[in-house]
């Protein structure tokens, strides 16, 4: 069963930057597509960013321009680096797998079976 474990998470000031990080363990995930989703207190969890096994990407219009996904498959990980952090970007990350057999990216939470236990990060003023 594969585990995925963020990190990276934290507090920073804003215009800040911030680097998360997905570790995937049990078996490689080089061939699911990987994303990362938000939750704000009182909100629902909302897409944000999401890179297929070849690489394709889609991020959130809210986070275009400034969050970039990436992943290294020889380290089984999924990175997201977040520049120009706002306060509204406050919020717990979660790492997710979609173990899907197409080369896709999808932004539904539903799609993705496998998922982290989060990481808080807080923008301040």
């Amino acid at each position: 069963q594969v585990q995925l474990v963020e990190s990276g998470g934290g507090l920073v000031q804003a215009g800040g930057s911030l680097r998360l990080s997905c570790a995937a363990s049990g078996r490689t995930t080089s061939s699911y597509t990987m994303g990362w989703f938000r939750q704000a207190p009182g909100k629902e969890r909302e897409f944000v960013a999401a890179i297929s096994r070849s690489g394709s990407t889609r991020y959130a219009d809210s986070v275009k321009g400034r969050f970039t996904i990436s992943r290294d498959n020889a380290k089984n990980r999924a990175n997201l680096q977040m520049n120009s952090l706002k306060q509204e970007d406050t919020a717990l990350y979660y790492c997710a797998a979609d173990r899907t057999i197409y080369d896709i990216v999808v932004t539904t939470a539903n799609n993705y079976e496998l998922w982290g236990q989060g990481t808080q990060v807080t923008v301040s003023s």
